[in-house]
């Protein structure tokens, strides 16, 4: 089975954490690897995702120890969502001058 790899780097502005992931993992950069496998049997090239690996930076103290931790794609595009939107956990409220803020909606004045 053929499969590739993909490779990104994610930018959070903030602390965050992820279902799976021990701890808060602190803001900046982080390299994201996606594993696909080609599909067999039909007519035009076609991947499933397999795998999805998320870098984590080393632990203070722990100079050059880097963790790689298998997340859950959905997860973590979520995770980068309420890192854009300022929330940093998931089901945290947002505010807008003391009302609540929905993205997507209208802000009600």
């Amino acid at each position: 089975m053929s499969t590739r790899t993909s490779r990104r780097t994610v930018t959070f502005l903030q602390p965050f954490t992820l279902l799976n992931v021990d701890g808060e993992q602190p803001a900046g950069n982080y390299t994201v690897e996606t594993d696909e496998e080609l599909l067999q049997g039909v007519s035009f090239p076609a991947y499933r995702r397999v795998q999805t690996l998320l870098y984590l930076h080393a632990e203070p103290g722990r100079l050059g120890m880097t963790r790689t931790v298998v997340v859950d794609t959905e997860a973590l595009d979520a995770a980068l969502s309420r890192d854009a939107t300022g929330a940093t956990t998931p089901g945290t409220p947002l505010t807008m001058d003391g009302k609540l803020f929905v993205p997507g909606q209208p802000i009600k004045r």
